[in-house]
């Protein structure tokens, strides 16, 4: 599943027009390391995310989501948005990269 996870985000960072630098994720929740151009706004970005990637893994993983999830929703509407500043791409990388693999 977070296999598919990534392709969709991948996909949907290429119709946005952002370069999706990392991505890794752990049994609740994912790490994506994004590279977008700053007249893009974050939020209206991670909400059609979470939209899309929710009805699509929702729909392909339908019989094992259905033991965890009575809603029609996969993520909360949290999310927590840290801008890199001047940190090194190669440390930031790493701490994605390093994220326990879920089971």
């Amino acid at each position: 599943m977070l296999s598919r996870l990534e392709e969709i985000c991948h996909e949907l960072c290429l119709k946005w027009e952002i370069e999706l630098d990392e991505f890794g994720g752990e049994a609740d929740h994912v790490h994506l390391l994004l590279n977008m151009h700053p007249n893009i706004m974050p939020s209206k970005f991670i909400n059609n995310l979470k939209t899309v990637s929710s009805r699509l893994m929702r729909k392909e993983f339908a019989a094992h989501l259905s033991k965890f999830y009575w809603k029609p929703v996969l993520w909360t509407r949290a999310y927590c948005l840290i801008s890199a500043g001047g940190a090194p791409l190669s440390i930031l990388k790493e701490y994605i990269e390093k994220q326990e693999s879920p089971q």
